[in-house]
């Protein structure tokens, strides 16, 4: 049975650019597990009659309409009110709903003003879930066959209570008999284009299994899905064809799903023993954050320094002034002498070092904007060490994000 939901994001700061929308992205994966269809996303900004415009349009074509956020106590937050006028359901005031607001504000020790309370006013007939970890209540409500769902706009609040109440009542109330699956196949070390050459026989199979190809910073994702009356099954599907990408990318390939990079990384410093240090100079302590986002690398993680200036990478790393003078503060001989220095320094097993250019200023013709030089040395007895040269475009946020995850891709590749 085909099932078909909606989301409608509600908040001006969404039409504005001001907020990323990562709400509907969550929501539709979520829905798709579940083997619901998601046809239609809609953002409305803090205007009740434009919302209750958008919301009879979503139910005439959609099984299961979702709203997010616009459930707060301010002036602007007008999704209940437009729910209730939409669909002639006036609000009743919910006890459990003000016992948990208040609750919330006596843990946190913070005077609770009155008006907070508007948020416990729900449409007669919804079904109303606590909110874990703030004010505003998720609230579901059966419009005949069909279901209205309201829940709040932060994602640490929409996302606790999406899996914890919506997803157990909508697999009750909308059995579809089926289940969309999804699994990422994440690769780095090579463009769009080659893993697209590579693979472009899998990705245009027309069959039980549709493939995608898309790109991040430094990175590749191919998505698998299939649908299929279990997860089992889908997932038995999926495998077929994430063996054949796994034979044309071989070692491009460094996880799945959610694995990130960084996590990659880890587990093989981890599996081998070693620990690593960090020297930073285009992108300022990046490559360090991202280790350090990994619970547990402590471990395996000793040190990060921010060199940014060339009397830092002199003074902290012992980089002759020779080198720099001889080559540049951006070259292959100043990246190999920043790891090699760190390595002196520090009782690690492993330096990684990154010097280069993020812009969008002091590029040169010919030391472009985007040039980086990544040096990989190591504690062996024959003391290697690897220096690559990459030359990334993009905005200076995007050239520091490639350059930390080709100096991430090579850490893997040393290992």
């Amino acid at each position: 049975m085909n099932i078909n939901a909606e989301i409608i994001s509600v908040g001006t700061e969404i039409l504005l650019g001001r907020l990323i929308n990562t709400n509907a992205s969550y929501l539709s994966g979520r829905f798709a597990e579940m083997g619901v269809n998601v046809f239609y996303h809609s953002v409305v900004g803090d205007n009740p009659s434009r919302l209750s415009t958008a919301l009879e349009a979503a139910l005439r074509r959609s099984d299961i309409v979702v709203t997010t956020g616009g459930l707060g106590p301010t002036v602007d937050d007008i999704t209940i009110g437009a729910i209730s006028k939409t669909f002639s359901r006036p609000l009743v005031f919910n006890k459990n709903i003000a016992a948990g607001i208040k609750n919330y504000f006596g843990k946190k020790r913070v005077k609770m003003h009155p008006y907070v309370l508007r948020q416990a006013y729900v449409p007669k007939g919804a079904r109303a879930f606590r909110n874990s970890v703030g004010t505003a209540p998720a609230c579901v409500m059966a419009c005949g066959k069909k279901t209205v769902i309201a829940l709040p706009g932060p994602p640490g609040e929409l996302v606790p209570a999406f899996e914890r109440f919506v997803i157990p009542y909508i697999k009750e109330r909308h059995k579809t008999g089926f289940v969309i699956l999804t699994r990422a196949v994440r690769a780095a070390g090579a463009a769009e284009s080659a893993v697209n050459r590579k693979i472009k026989n899998i990705l245009a199979m027309d069959g039980a299994v549709k493939a995608g190809i898309y790109s991040r910073p430094g990175e590749v994702d191919i998505a698998l899905t299939a649908k299929a009356e279990s997860e089992k099954k889908a997932l038995a599907l999926i495998k077929k064809s994430e063996k054949k990408i796994l034979r044309a990318l071989g070692k491009k390939v460094y996880g799945f799903d959610s694995d990130t990079l960084e996590y990659a990384v880890g587990k093989r410093l981890l599996k081998k023993g070693l620990v690593l240090s960090t020297a930073e100079s285009c992108t300022g302590g990046l490559l360090a954050s991202r280790i350090t986002d990994i619970p547990g690398s402590s471990r395996y993680f000793e040190k990060g320094v921010i060199t940014y200036s060339d009397k830092s990478k002199i003074k902290e790393l012992g980089v002759s002034e020779k080198i720099i003078k001889a080559h540049g503060a951006v070259s292959r001989p100043t990246a190999r002498a920043m790891a090699e220095g760190l390595l002196e320094k520090s009782d690690s097993d492993i330096a990684l070092a990154l010097t280069g250019i993020a812009g969008p200023s002091g590029g040169t013709r010919r030391k472009p904007v985007g040039l980086v030089y990544i040096a990989a040395a190591r504690k062996t007895k024959a003391k290697k060490t690897k220096c690559i040269e990459r030359r990334f475009t993009g905005n200076r946020a995007s050239v520091k994000r490639q350059a930390a995850s080709a100096a991430l891709d090579l850490l893997r590749n040393t290992l």
